[in-house]
């Protein structure tokens, strides 16, 4: 749950451990890429899950415990159509084919 945080932890300790101002800027840029990865691609994800798992929750307190529906109807149904894009555009997110595109190699030490 707070890899992203022990993540950036570690890319701020690098930056501040290192003695070379061209790689501490190389380090730097590296590190702002990853907060705008988990700004623009993880957070949105944790918002849709957290729609899942509401509409999860709301399916088995209204039927008695009984059979949820399947993931693709709860994905389907929780809202994270409306809500998501809605969000983003409120936070200055760009939606779409032009949003940020940042290579999952950053994130690995």
């Amino acid at each position: 749950a707070n890899s992203w945080i022990e993540a950036m932890r570690n890319k701020v300790q690098g930056i501040l451990a290192e003695d070379d101002k061209e790689q501490r800027l190389t380090l730097w840029s590296g590190a702002r890429s990853a907060f705008v990865w988990y700004e623009t691609v993880a957070g949105p994800l944790i918002l849709e899950m957290a729609l899942w798992k509401g509409k999860i929750e709301q399916y088995k307190s209204s039927n008695n415990g009984g059979q949820p529906p399947d993931r693709e109807e709860c994905r389907y149904f929780c809202g994270s159509a409306v809500v998501i894009p809605n969000v983003l555009q409120y936070l200055d997110i760009i939606v779409g084919s032009d949003a940020i595109s940042i290579e999952s190699d950053l994130f690995v030490d």
